[in-house]
């Protein structure tokens, strides 16, 4: 048989995570495996680009998707466990199978999907089968740097405050600011200056300064506006004009609405904008493949 599609692994793995145990992801493969009976030519069959197989790929993806609704959670790197949400979906006995259009009645994977609606009762629900191929490529597309994202975000939690200080000196100067690395890193570091980070040169020969706070905050907590007024008296305190908050969590309602209000040039970048800018200038991930679609050039069949 072939391998089956991602959605159909989706039940079955959250049965298998039904007993409360932690399981490995590669786990998975070996039972997902022998619960489709699947063959030694299945296992091994591989992606187009080579670099994996169907096989794990999918179980990848149902366990993705299955995450972002909140029925499994990561334990740590590679390893996951059922949630009381899970358990909640095995212990009804109308539900023996999940797939993308079952689960979008949670509020966390419409907000993956990127499909919250205005009025949370008003959702509409777009089946696959009925996107055109390029739909489907831009649709993957989109889940695949969302995806990316939230692991850019696990990455920089687990590494230390100096690191995520050279990585916004690395985007910085990836965006065109600061002149160069080493120009850019001479301005930034901790300076303990009144709640100022540091320092980014504008322009190549500094004649605009920026200055910068850094938070590397829980990507679920959220800057209230206090944090924001604060950064401003500093902002005062050093005669500056503009000011660039950058953190890994979120920001409240009130803090954005400050932010907009003073006198000061003062950017907010919350943790989805700061990935957003990684994807977009290449920090901290590389390119893994590229799909070119073609279309007939018209004028070159004119006579």
């Amino acid at each position: 048989m072939s391998v089956p599609g991602y959605q159909e692994f989706m039940y079955p793995i959250l049965r298998k995570l039904g007993d409360n145990k932690e399981y490995r992801l590669k786990d998975l493969y070996s039972f997902i495996a022998d619960e489709f009976n699947l063959s030694e030519e299945d296992i091994q069959l591989k992606l187009p680009s080579g670099r994996q197989s169907v096989l794990n790929n999918r179980v990848s993806w149902a366990k993705t998707y299955l995450t972002k609704a909140g029925l499994l959670k990561s334990v740590k790197r590679g390893v996951i466990a059922i949630t009381d949400e899970g358990q909640q979906v095995l212990s009804d006995p109308e539900i023996n199978k999940i797939n993308r259009k079952f689960l979008l009645r949670y509020k966390n994977f419409r907000e993956f999907q990127n499909q919250v609606p205005k009025e949370e009762k008003d959702i509409e629900i777009t089946d696959e089968k009925e996107m055109t191929p390029l739909e489907l490529i831009e649709e993957n597309h989109r889940l695949l740097k969302n995806e990316l994202q939230d692991e850019l975000l696990d990455k920089i939690m687990s590494c230390s405050p100096t690191f995520f200080e050279n990585l916004i000196v690395e985007l910085i100067v990836s965006m065109g600011y600061g002149g160069s690395v080493q120009d850019a890193g001479k301005a930034i570091g901790k300076s303990g200056d009144e709640g100022i980070d540091g320092i980014i040169k504008e322009d190549v020969l500094g004649l605009e300064m920026i200055f910068l706070q850094a938070k590397r905050w829980n990507p679920d907590g959220a800057i209230s506006r206090p944090e924001i007024q604060s950064f401003v008296g500093s902002l005062v305190g050093r005669q500056a004009s503009k000011g660039l908050f950058i953190t890994t969590a979120k920001f409240t309602k009130g803090a954005i609405e400050y932010a907009e209000k003073v006198d000061k040039r003062v950017i907010l970048i919350d943790g989805q904008q700061l990935t957003d800018l990684m994807f977009n200038y290449n920090v901290g991930v590389v390119r893994e493949m590229v799909f070119t679609t073609k279309k007939i050039d018209a004028e070159f069949f004119e006579e």
